[in-house]
């Protein structure tokens, strides 16, 4: 069954009061691994999916991030996607791996701590569409993305550096395979999305343009969807670590606002 766990295993916390375990999952049919995160405080909490941005090892989950995110009052579950780090298939960057996110999601839902109407999904970076996906396929509570793609047309455009390798995961260019970028870019379907969205993005942003997020405005705004936007003009990709620690409790605490 799909967001089932078959799998976990208590593994050193930098935190003495939050819980860490590497955890292995159904997903598809699949073995898929990550990290589960969960504070030893209170009985029910809101849950968090953070998903991570890049592709394998690169942009890999941080163990310091989600605990990060745990200390905020979330039970945290952090997917590697399939094939990465003992887990089955093979990730292709918002393709059939969007079904470790939506699994993770109903991990979280069953989990014996979490309130289950109150599960938010978190992703930075590539990981912004995986976040956008699962809020359109589940109900979520809310969506944030954090320096987020959200359309992969604009991703193989701009980052030439990427261009092999997204034509080996996608199976070519946009221009030979045009539904498939189109199957991975969120805005296509961004009217069904369940809850509100938070944007935050560095306007110098130099992986993933801030261009990402204002179509993702534009397209929350033509919905009628209703959105909370933060962008920073003199942050690039990744924020100083001061300042990213800052509005991350500030996004935490935005998202327990939406819990009804």
């Amino acid at each position: 069954m799909n967001g089932e766990m078959i799998h976990q295993q208590r593994i050193p916390s930098p935190h003495p009061k939050i819980k860490l375990y590497l955890v292995t999952y159904w997903s598809d049919g699949l073995r898929v691994k990550g990290y589960l995160a969960e504070p030893e405080w209170g009985i029910q909490l809101p849950g968090l999916l953070y998903l991570r941005g890049g592709i394998k090892n690169v942009g890999m989950v941080r163990i310091a991030r989600i605990i990060q995110w745990a200390a905020e009052g979330f039970v945290v579950m952090a997917p590697f996607y399939r094939g990465n780090r003992g887990g089955e298939g093979q990730e292709d960057f918002g393709g059939e791996d969007r079904y470790d996110a939506y699994a993770s999601f109903d991990l979280l839902k069953r989990h014996q701590r979490v309130c289950a109407k109150w599960i938010h999904v978190f992703g930075f970076s590539r990981g912004g569409i995986m976040a956008l996906l699962t809020g359109i396929e589940r109900d979520v509570a809310s969506v944030t993305t954090w320096n987020g793609v959200s359309d992969m047309f604009l991703t193989y455009e701009e980052r030439i550096d990427l261009r092999k390798m997204l034509k080996r995961v996608v199976g070519g260019t946009p221009t030979k395979v045009p539904e498939r970028y189109q199957w991975r870019t969120p805005l296509e379907n961004i009217a069904f999305i369940q809850g509100p969205v938070q944007i935050i993005h560095g306007v110098k942003d130099e992986h993933v343009s801030v261009e990402h997020a204002y179509r993702l405005e534009r397209a929350l705004r033509e919905h009628g969807k209703r959105m909370h936007l933060r962008y920073f003009e003199s942050y690039p990709h990744h924020f100083p670590p001061f300042e990213h620690r800052r509005i991350l409790t500030e996004a935490a605490d935005w998202m327990k606002q939406q819990q009804t």
